[in-house]
């Protein structure tokens, strides 16, 4: 077989699991508020985003590579670059620094973000470039999407992919934390990275009623953005697993005792997140007794609230008697 039919045949496969892709996610509700990312999902090929992936294997990670000289090792490659799942894409000294997400989370994500024709939007967190060029086919308008991202060699890598996929939005070598405010104001701010605060460079770089979508204790918070000093949201209901965004002064959280609480708790992610969520204003006791008053709240009971160079967090309402400050940078 030449190497144009393999390539043929490939793209065929490529294009047959892109579909079934999009079906699976149709199936799952995560665009039912905003369907037009069907689209954007069927037309972006996210194998060209994904040269090459590491699947966990025991003891490690295996490489699967798209320019492999095994055809059945290339089969494999274009299959799991459309399954339903985050791909680890670049490893360090054995440990994940940078995945592209999972595509049903991608969806649901940008879905909430509720982005309008004509909106400017800023990603934190290049990856591969796919979120980037899902957003570009999206607006229409290459122009209107800015990626920013740490690490010189992910964002040249990403603007190659976006450049094979047809799509040339402003990627920017950067410390996300500090946004782009050359490229600003920003109709929709959107992190795929994990964070421990919202940094106050965001808000400062958005319209009024913009909003911000980020990672925050395995939750994803949404922000309406009122001026540049403050903004107010509540969580999705869905746990959301992000790399950390790396970058300035980003404090490393510490392991806390959970001495006292019982096992079902600690394995529970909801308690976790209630953990992850008010670590330094209370002892993971303190969250235990909190998080059993209150009927083992869900993600979407709580919200955040930026204000003046405060941050914090709060179950049910702002004002509320319960709010911890969210330890910043």
């Amino acid at each position: 077989m030449g190497a144009h039919a393999l390539h043929k045949d490939l793209e065929e496969l490529a294009a047959e699991a892109r579909a079934a892709l999009v079906a699976q996610i149709d199936a799952s509700g995560a665009w039912a508020d905003d369907p037009v990312w069907r689209e954007a999902f069927a037309a972006v090929p996210r194998h060209l985003f994904v040269p090459y992936y590491y699947v966990g294997v025991m003891g490690g990670y295996e490489r699967r590579w798209g320019e492999s000289p095994d055809a059945r090792a290339r089969e494999r490659w274009v299959r799991g670059a459309y399954a339903d799942a985050p791909l680890a894409t670049r490893l360090r000294d054995g440990e994940l620094v940078s995945s592209s997400s999972q595509p049903s989370l991608m969806a649901m994500m940008l879905t909430a973000l509720e982005v309008e024709d004509g909106d400017r939007v800023l990603e934190i967190g290049a990856g591969t470039g796919y979120n980037a060029a899902l957003l570009a086919h999206r607006l229409g308008d290459d122009d209107l999407v800015t990626t920013v991202d740490l690490e010189p060699d992910i964002t040249e890598a990403a603007r190659q992919h976006l450049a094979a996929a047809g799509h040339h939005p402003v990627v920017v070598t950067g410390d996300g934390a500090r946004g782009v405010p050359e490229r600003a104001p920003f109709d929709r701010i959107i992190a795929t990275c994990a964070l421990t605060s919202i940094p106050p460079a965001w808000l400062a770089q958005c319209n009024p009623g913009a909003r911000i979508l980020a990672p925050l204790a395995t939750g994803l918070v949404a922000l309406t953005v009122r001026d540049p000093g403050y903004a107010e949201g509540r969580f999705l209901h869905t746990p959301a697993y992000f790399v950390p965004l790396r970058g300035e002064g980003r404090p490393e959280p510490e392991p806390a005792s959970l001495g006292g609480v019982p096992r079902r708790a600690r394995e529970d992610e909801l308690f976790r997140f209630l953990l992850d969520l008010s670590r330094g204003s209370l002892t993971p006791q303190e969250a235990y007794q909190l998080w059993e008053r209150e009927g083992r709240p869900p993600r979407r009971r709580y919200g955040l609230t930026v204000s003046g160079g405060d941050e914090w967090a709060w179950l049910d309402d702002p004002e509320g008697p319960y709010a911890w400050p969210l330890r910043l940078p």
